[in-house]
This record gives structure tokens, sequence and C-alpha cells, in this order.
């Protein structure tokens, strides 16, 4: 992966090995990588309220994604300062082969339970537009009283390009089952105290379109058909709490279109009903790429999270985690305002501690790195964030432990 160090030498390259990306759609669909110079949050919220897609942040700019129109919009601001074509020539089989596409995921998920069945199941929580199942897998040691213990809720692949984060909560479904089986007394005891769901791949649809010629497309969104020939909403712009502010387009073709309403897509439908039909979640942990952060509420608002035993909690739980995984924790708006997104919309309506994962890279590598790092990169991300997702599913009974012993304890 190119640092971003490098840029003139990427952008002089791009000119030769970078063509537009083209989507199976109506309408010029090619998407831009942009440098944007953006010095404070209040900046790259101008920025994100074009529609332009900010995947990292450094010190006095952004790396965005977007189309013609939003890069224009980007330059109408005065602060783009480099753009060029995504590319789409990037083969999927050779050098990514250990990534999981859904089939595969099916199959892994469907071995996994059958092995251990007296501690796991694999359910369908609803179908995508396209009629795939979005599967959950529920562990605990005690499956026929579940409800009456502490849960939390890992998830990944909101984001169809961002397959890394659909090899996280697959790779500690696993773990889970397997140290308890082999006799993990560390493991046993959260298991056997805990309900746990992992929901691995949000947005199937998407992800599969997104390796569906043997090459990325750097496909984000959903595969809902909309009005104007473009097709895709964007799932973590389309959760219900404070939907429809900032950092989320009311343009169809825009890669953070907010979707008609909130809640309008069955995969954001059945994670809200999924979520809601288990009232004992107390946490939950939504991974994306890329960035290395760890973000919690508010996304859509600059102010912070009004009560201040829940502020600290996210405060202390993220940087806690960040001392193993190494990433940088901060209220998600003091990025950029963003509204719709999961995290807003656990926390905002149902007080469940919240976070988000922007996981490995640091740096986008200009067209690829970013979203493509390539399959030797699973592994140590894998590891570097279990003994946050631990973390979580220890205090899952009461997360305000973490401030003084005090605060709400679960009940049943």
């Amino acid at each position: 992966m190119k640092k971003t160090t490098m840029w003139m030498a990427a952008v002089a390259i791009s000119a030769i090995s970078f063509l537009p990306l083209q989507n199976a759609q109506s309408v010029d669909t090619t998407q831009y990588w942009m440098k944007v110079r953006a010095e404070d949050k209040f900046q790259r919220s101008l920025v994100a309220n074009t529609g332009a897609s900010i995947e990292a942040t450094r010190e006095d700019y952004v790396i965005a994604v977007g189309s013609l129109e939003e890069k224009n919009a980007v330059e109408d601001l005065g602060l783009l300062e480099v753009s060029f074509p995504m590319t789409d020539a990037m083969d999927f089989p050779a050098k990514d082969a250990a990534f999981h596409n859904y089939a595969e995921m099916t199959e892994k998920l469907r071995t996994l339970t059958s092995r251990h069945t007296d501690i796991s199941q694999m359910n369908s929580i609803g179908k995508s537009l396209e009629g795939r199942d979005i599967w959950a897998i529920r562990i605990s040691g005690d499956l026929a009283n579940a409800d009456t213990l502490p849960a939390a809720i890992f998830m990944g692949g909101h984001h169809a390009r961002e397959h890394l984060s659909i090899e996280l909560p697959l790779y500690y479904v696993e773990y889970l089952l397997t140290e308890y089986a082999n006799g993990n007394p560390r493991i046993q005891r959260l298991v056997n105290a805990r309900d746990l769901h992992f929901i691995p791949m949000v947005n199937p649809d998407g992800a599969e379109f997104d390796i569906s010629t043997g090459s990325y497309k750097s496909w984000r969104k959903n595969r809902r058909q909309n009005s104007n020939g473009t097709y895709g909403v964007d799932l973590n712009r389309n959760y219900g709490y404070g939907w429809g502010g900032g950092g989320a387009s009311t343009n169809p073709s825009s890669d953070t279109f907010r979707g008609p309403s909130a809640f309008s897509e069955p995969e954001t439908q059945a994670i809200k009903n999924y979520v809601e039909s288990h009232e004992n979640i107390t946490s939950l942990l939504s991974f994306h790429t890329f960035s290395q952060l760890i973000l919690y509420p508010w996304g859509h608002q600059y102010e912070g999270i009004s009560n201040t035993r829940d502020k600290q909690v996210h405060e202390v739980m993220a940087k806690k985690m960040a001392e193993w995984n190494g990433y940088e924790p901060k209220q998600a708006s003091g990025l950029y305002i963003a509204s719709g997104d999961t995290t807003d919309w656990a926390y905002g309506e149902h007080k469940i501690i919240s976070f988000t994962f922007e996981l490995d890279p640091a740096n986008s590598g200009w067209g690829s790195g970013g979203f493509y790092p390539g399959a030797q990169i699973i592994p140590e991300v894998q590891r570097k964030n279990l003994e946050p997702v631990l973390y979580m599913i220890e205090h899952a009974d009461n997360p305000y432990r973490v401030l003084d012993g005090n605060g709400p304890i679960f009940k049943p």
C-alpha cells in the first residue's frame, strides 16, 4: 500500500493505470478519490454534506470518495487538492481468496454451529432486497434462558466494499465456539454468563455485487433501484435516530444516500427488529473500514452525550480498547457530522452502549489499500481486536463498572 506521503507519485501513476469505475447502471457512475483540505470538523462536515463519503481523516486533510457531481461540489468549496478516477482493475480471487464471499460465509457458519449445537444457533433475521438471508449467530452457555442473560451484539458488512469488517465477527464466532469446546476457562466463563449475537454480513447484496465480476467495484451501498436509474442506499445513513440530518445525502446517486425514509431498507429493518426483540442487549459494536478509529455517539451532532455517566462510559471504554488495538478513540462527530448511523440509533433509542470500529489500514493507498488491503492483513486485525471484543463481552452485564463499580445492574 502506498503511504499518504506519496501523493504526487500516486497521482502520476494514476494517469496511466487507474481506470474509471463502471457499474451496471444507466448513468455515469465514475467514482473519484479525492484529497481534500479540511482542517477541522466543520470543514470536514462541509465536505460530507456534498454527498462524498469521507473514508480517512488526517490533521489537515481528508480522503474522500464521490461522483463527478460531488467532486465538483468539493471543488466549488475551494478545498479540493487532488483527485482521480478510482480503479476497477483489481482481481479478487488470487491474492484475496482468504476473504469469505456470501456462500462461503454461510457454509462456515453452518459448519460451526452444527458442531456446537449446545451453545450456538444460526438464524435468518430477514432477507435482503435480492432475497439473501441475513444470518445471525447466537452463542450462550444457556440458550434456553439466554434472554435472561446480559447480551452484546457484533456486526459487520454494512458497506459492501468493507470486506474486512465481515471477517472479524465471523472469526470471533469461530474463536468463541472453538475455545469453549477446548476448555478455555475464560471463554467458558464468559459464554456461560452471556447472550452473544454476531451478524457478520448486514449487506449481502452489496458485498456480492462488489466482487461479482472478479474485480472490485468499490461499491458501498445496498442494491436498491432508485428512481433516477442509480442503485443503492447507504445502510449506515438509514437508521432512524437523527435520520435526515447532515452528512447524509438526499441524492440517490450519492454514496451516502440516506434512502427515502428511515429504515426504508429491509437490511436495516432486519437489524432494528432483531435488536428490539432482544431487550437484554446492553452493548453493540459495528465493524467498518478503514482509518483505525474507535467512534462513539453522537455522529449526527457536535454536542456530546448529555448524560454524564453515559458519556464517560463510552469515553473510558473507548480509551481502554484503544490500548489493545492502537486505534484512536473519539466522538464520531469529531470527524464530521453523519446522521442515521447504527450507533446513534442503538444508543439514542435504546441506551445501548455502542461503538464503531474503523479497522485497518490507517491510510488509503489511493484506490486500493483502504478498502482492499489484501488478505494478508486479516489475521493481525483479528488478533489486535480480540481483547476489545472480550472486554465488551466482559462488561455487558454492567458497562458502568468501568467507572466506579456503580450504575444500573443488568436485570432480565
